[in-house]
């Protein structure tokens, strides 16, 4: 008696190529198109984008998107990616990144650079691009209007001390 099921790992690879040349197809026409023989850089990366799973599209609601003004005067902005839904573009002067996001079990929201090269938290009260490969910040103190209101309503509320007394 023959086993006619796919073994798991052959129904994963269907889904992905499946999932592939879905993708594929929503590539504009200039995808066709080569200069010297390749396609331009904005067409690898948009091939090389994975089609948002739940989770990320979960992250993406949390996404604080517009203008943030952060420390000496600096500004970033995030908008949603033009054609493929759950990414972002982060713009910081005249450098921009195309960010994945990402749920953290603490409930900060991680914006994650598709190519490895910057990386973005943001928490309750404020936010801050950093550079992963050198571990080092690039701008901190990022705020963002919600970012700016939440840090209002926790003022107004006098915290109790959690050793007791006032």
């Amino acid at each position: 008696m023959q086993h006619t099921s796919r073994p798991h790992f052959l129904q994963r690879a269907s889904v992905a190529l499946a999932s592939s040349l879905a993708l594929l197809s929503t590539l504009p026409a200039q995808a066709n198109e080569a200069q010297n023989g390749r396609p331009s850089a904005k067409v690898l990366q948009q091939m090389q984008l994975a089609l948002a799973t739940p989770e990320q599209m979960s992250a993406a609601e949390r996404v604080l998107v517009g203008q943030y003004d952060c420390e000496f005067g600096q500004r970033i902005s995030i908008d949603p990616h033009d054609s493929q839904q759950g990414y972002f573009r982060l713009r910081h002067g005249q450098q921009s990144w195309l960010m994945k996001p990402t749920l953290t079990a603490t409930g900060a929201v991680r914006l994650e650079d598709v190519r490895g090269a910057t990386l973005m938290i943001q928490i309750l009260t404020k936010s801050m691009l950093l550079d992963p490969r050198k571990g080092q910040r690039l701008v901190d103190g990022c705020v963002h209007q919600v970012q700016r209101e939440a840090e209002r309503e926790l003022a107004s509320r006098p915290r109790q001390s959690m050793l007791g007394g006032n």
